[in-house]
């Protein structure tokens, strides 16, 4: 089985949204309903980046590093690699 990490970008505040889940399509849909709580009223979302991880330990750790200072700098320049423009502030 596999963990996913995902960021999420609001089309409301242009904020990131990181999480990680087992079953990527089936959250991304409850995040675009609007189902999740954290970010239910920061809709509507744009999937912009994810990762496989091999176990939940994994994707917990990497997820974590991704809410850091360090790992938001990351995101951005793979963002810029992509030829995304990296989003103005992070939140999560």
């Amino acid at each position: 089985m596999f963990f996913y990490v995902y960021v999420l970008e609001s089309g409301a505040d242009n904020k990131l949204y990181i999480g990680y889940t087992s079953n990527l399509v089936r959250r991304i849909e409850e995040h675009k309903k609007g189902l999740s709580l954290a970010t239910k009223f920061r809709r509507p979302f744009k999937l912009i980046y994810f990762e496989g991880c091999t176990d939940e330990e994994d994707a917990r750790r990497r997820e974590h590093y991704l809410k850091t200072t360090q790992g938001r700098r990351f995101l951005g320049l793979r963002l810029l690699q992509r030829g995304r423009k990296k989003a103005s502030r992070a939140g999560s």
